[in-house]
């Protein structure tokens, strides 16, 4: 997990401007709360352009909002419509955290509760893809201790990984 984003963050101090269209989720069951724990990194400047098409405002600034719009309206809403998990077929609820912003990219927090036990995860993720054909959506999913990646395109938006019960 920590590598992912370590690399991540390396790029992004490396490169003033990133060729690369990548954001990187972490998943991770919580089993003593019973609850998927999500951070999802994505870059600042990726979603202000995503923003200005979705709202149709060329000169919108994600960091200077206004009409009374938050960051945190903004990315619930389009969350809801780009990122979905299922739990052995049965669609989650996901309740969107907040933000923090770290450099050159925001950090999404978000949580689904209540979770029941699994084995099969579906994650579907066109986060940024309407805005960048090359979107790489990298997910991290960890279940006692094993970690399981996908990486999600604009060809392959939505898959699955299974774990079975130890």
């Amino acid at each position: 997990m920590n590598f992912l984003i370590s690399i991540f963050t390396a790029a992004l101090l490396i490169l003033n401007v990133h060729p690369l269209h990548v954001s990187v989720t972490e998943i991770e069951m919580d089993d003593k709360d019973k609850q998927l724990e999500i951070m999802m990194r994505v870059f600042v400047d990726d979603v202000e352009l995503t923003m200005r098409k979705k709202l149709n405002q060329p000169d919108l600034d994600i960091m200077n909002l206004k009409g009374g719009l938050t960051i945190d309206q903004l990315m619930t809403d389009y969350l809801n419509n780009h990122f979905k998990i299922s739990l052995d077929g049965k669609p989650q609820k996901i309740k969107y955290l907040g933000h923090e912003v770290d450099g050159e990219a925001f950090i999404l927090y978000n949580e689904v509760s209540n979770v029941k036990k699994w084995n099969t995860i579906q994650v579907l993720n066109d986060v940024l893809m309407e805005s960048h054909s090359d979107q790489s959506n990298l997910i991290n999913v960890t279940v006692k201790g094993e970690v399981r990646s996908l990486r999600l395109t604009s060809e392959t938006f939505v898959d699955k990984l299974t774990f079975e019960s130890k």
